[in-house]
């Protein structure tokens, strides 16, 4: 009998053992206290400053630069300084064929010009003959010798002797030109002649941003030198998605950050109106659209410069006084978003209906009440009804 009872008692102790150890116990869990709190929706994109009228020195000749002195960061002043010297360039190399051309041609122009000088000696030599028949006629008319019509042609012969003198000596000095011309053709890599040089004076006050230019060579029209704007004309360019795009409005409150200065408040001035095709770093075509903003602090724009990395966060909407449940208490559950109430120690399943929200609380429109207690992360252990030990969050 007593055995029997040692047995029982036995089997008593592990079942009670394992009912003990197989009991549901309380899951810990983090919790929040629901509240009224402003919620503000941000965008946030990388972005870049840039100076806002950057003037491009270019030069407006072909020609040789000579080597520019000024440096980035250089102070330079409207009309004053000079920023680019520019002189003419000297002629390029011949090749053999080009070379025997031009020679042939000066060879040309030389015999035209000796042609042209016969031309006139005959002319002058004409007109001396045909003046002296003129004073023959003339003595004779005296006399009444000849005739009036005789004198009168021998005046136009004289005349038109002289014109000729006259289409001569022009023919000789086009010759003369067409000569120098072609002499001209034969001059390589030579200086050229006449004074040094052309000046170009900065088109605005500020500081030289970019040398693009520096050693002295030969540039042709319209060739990038300098790049000259105002430092404290800065503003600040960003790209956001264009679904973003769309609730950004001209005169929103922006902060610029990680720069490597202070935040610095900034103001939206515009929002482009078309987009561009970018591809992400995921090789994800997208729409990105350029908004652009005004910087309100001055403190720090010293230090921050042309093309700078920013990050912008623009407010698109604010709410004040809106009950708001952190987003980390919010879950799918099934076309809807739920929560974890906890209600007597056990946890409550409770549909819940948002608004707005960003990346740390959510407008609650129904379903929560300031006050209550929600589970911050549940896990696939949680279910309604299941005991819980809350535990306040960190």
């Amino acid at each position: 009998m007593l055995r029997r009872l040692i047995i029982l008692a036995l089997l008593l102790a592990a079942l009670a053992a394992l009912t003990w150890a197989f009991w549901p116990r309380p899951i810990a869990v983090e919790t929040a206290v629901i509240e009224a709190r402003d919620i503000s929706v941000t965008v946030e994109e990388e972005g870049k400053s840039r100076i806002r009228e950057v003037f491009a020195v270019s030069a407006p000749i072909a020609g040789q630069v000579l080597r520019i002195d000024l440096h980035p960061g250089d102070e330079v002043v409207k009309n004053e300084t000079v920023v680019v010297s520019l002189r003419p360039a000297a002629p390029g190399l011949l090749d053999a064929r080009l070379k025997r051309v031009a020679e042939a041609a000066a060879a040309s122009a030389r015999a035209s010009v000796g042609l042209a000088q016969a031309e006139v000696k005959q002319a002058e030599a004409q007109l001396t003959f045909i003046r002296t028949e003129l004073a023959r006629a003339e003595s004779l008319s005296l006399r009444g010798t000849i005739s009036e019509r005789a004198l009168d042609k021998a005046r136009l012969d004289v005349a038109t002797a002289a014109a000729a003198l006259d289409s001569a000596k022009a023919s000789l000095t086009v010759r003369e030109r067409e000569l120098q011309r072609a002499e001209a053709a034969l001059i390589e890599n030579e200086a050229s002649e006449g004074p040094c040089c052309t000046e170009i004076k900065a088109p605005a006050t500020g500081r030289v941003l970019r040398v693009l230019t520096e050693s002295e060579q030969v540039v042709q029209a319209g060739t990038p030198l300098v790049e000259i704007g105002d430092p404290a004309d800065i503003e600040i360019m960003v790209e956001v998605l264009s679904r973003d795009a769309v609730e950004i409005k001209p005169g929103a409150q922006a902060v610029i950050d990680n720069w490597g200065g202070p935040p610095l408040s900034a103001k939206v001035r515009r929002v482009e109106p078309s987009a561009v095709t970018k591809v992400s770093a995921l090789g994800i075509e997208e729409q990105r659209v350029a908004v652009i903003l005004d910087l309100a602090d001055q403190q720090g724009l010293d230090a921050l410069g042309d093309g700078f990395r920013v990050v912008a966060r623009i407010t698109v909407w604010e709410g004040k006084n809106l009950v708001a449940a952190p987003v980390a208490a919010l879950f799918r559950k099934g076309g809807d978003w739920a929560v974890y109430k906890v209600a007597d120690g056990r946890a409550v399943l409770s549909i819940v209906e948002l608004g707005r929200r960003n990346a740390a609380f959510s407008e609650v429109t129904a379903g929560l009440a300031s006050g209550d207690v929600v589970i911050l992360h549940p896990s696939d252990q949680m279910a309604d009804g299941v005991a819980v030990t809350p535990q306040a969050a960190d």
